[in-house]
């Protein structure tokens, strides 16, 4: 009698167990992205390198959710960029330089989530790029000016991501400075909405910085800000349709306003203080995918970026022409080959660095309004 009960106690214990955890899930990913980069013009050399996650970031990280019923869950995620080459951690050496957020997921009511994350601008916006989507680095505007290439994350931040009625879905998110006594000292508000039904898709976004990179603890962090400024603040908008399953064209803007700006992550010469008055970028660009087969596909892209550069001794418009390519082969549904090409042309009288091409991962600005970067690689996930 007693073996009876123990065993039966035994397999409800079981049952509950497997039950609890089919409740919850922690998942172990990450991709690797690996290859070699030739540069026609860096510094007016010719640059060999081997890079790593210059088309698609790599990194590993952890995922969960715990399921509380009534459709609410508990949600995380930690996410480590590193380097494939010689093991060196990603955005700045941070752990989970990446994503680290923890949060709460409703069916009905949407998600809400705290720590570092990407802002509604990367989320809703930047798919409608080549950078965002497929391009990576070589595909970005000059100097990654809208952040399209995910230059950086927002820290100290909450945002919500509206559940989709009818086609639409909304986000917001605002990042603290952190700071006692300083509450606009590096902070970061930003909003998105997008709307998709069947092929269509379509976006609209807003970010707006005070004191960007003007702290390593701020909500956008010194050590990976592209330009350190009193202010910066982006408004993009995309539209893409997918013809079949053939191909994809899309469309994509976004204007960037830098006020008193002091510094570029990109520049090799960097303004003297007080020279600046206001940096103003407008990006208009058209891309697309063709797929020859689901696991065979060629991306083009061009953009054409036309600047305002307001300084103390006057004004100038530089502007740049992009044309990037990109042809990828799966092996298999985790390992893809690829081989990309960018061309950018600079012409702009400012007698500065904006004058120069520079394509973002490069391994420095060209010493002429020109410059070419190839890349053959490989992706595996995991």
């Amino acid at each position: 009698m007693k073996r009876t009960v123990l065993a039966a106690l035994s397999v409800g214990a079981l049952g509950l167990s497997v039950q609890a955890h089919a409740q919850s899930s922690v998942t172990l990913y990450g991709l690797i992205d690996e290859g070699f980069n030739f540069t026609n013009n860096a510094a007016g050399h010719h640059g060999y390198q081997m890079v790593s996650g210059d088309t698609v970031g790599s990194r590993f990280g952890l995922k969960g959710s715990e399921d509380l019923g009534g459709g609410l869950k508990a949600i995380f995620q930690l996410e480590n960029g590193f380097n494939a080459n010689n093991g060196a951690l990603g955005q700045g050496g941070l752990m989970f330089g990446r994503q680290a957020y923890v949060g709460l997921s409703s069916s009905r009511y949407g998600t809400l989530t705290m720590g570092r994350q990407y802002d509604p601008t990367i989320d809703m916006w930047s798919v409608f790029t080549a950078a965002g989507n497929w391009g990576g680095d070589l595909a970005s505007h000059p100097y990654d000016n809208d952040n399209a290439d995910y230059d950086f994350r927002i820290q100290n931040s909450v945002k919500y991501v509206s559940p989709t009625v009818g086609g639409f879905t909304g986000e917001a998110m605002y990042g603290f400075s952190n700071q006692a006594g300083g509450f606009a000292q590096n902070r970061m508000y930003s909003a998105a909405a997008q709307y998709q039904m069947g092929p269509l898709s379509a976006a609209v976004a807003y970010m707006k910085t005070n004191n960007g990179g003007l702290s390593a603890g701020g909500a956008v962090p010194s050590a990976t800000v592209v330009f350190t400024a009193k202010s910066q603040q982006n408004i993009d908008a995309g539209v893409s349709y997918k013809f079949a399953d053939k191909a994809i064209l899309s469309l994509a803007y976004s204007h960037v306003d830098v006020y008193v700006p002091t510094g570029n992550a990109y520049f090799t010469n960097q303004p003297a203080a007080g020279s600046q008055k206001s940096w103003k970028f407008d990006n208009f660009e058209i891309n697309g995918q063709y797929f020859f087969k689901p696991d065979f596909w060629l991306g083009a892209a061009y953009t054409y970026t036309r600047a305002h550069i307001a300084t103390v001794t006057g004004n100038s418009e530089p502007n740049w022409n992009q044309i990037s390519l990109m042809l990828d082969y799966d092996l298999s549904k985790r390992t893809s080959v690829y081989v990309q090409g960018a061309y950018q042309h600079a012409d702009g009288k400012t007698g500065g660095d904006f004058d120069v091409a520079n394509i973002v991962g490069s391994p420095s600005q060209s010493s002429t309004g020109n410059q070419m970067v190839y890349r053959v690689a490989m992706t595996h996930r995991f």
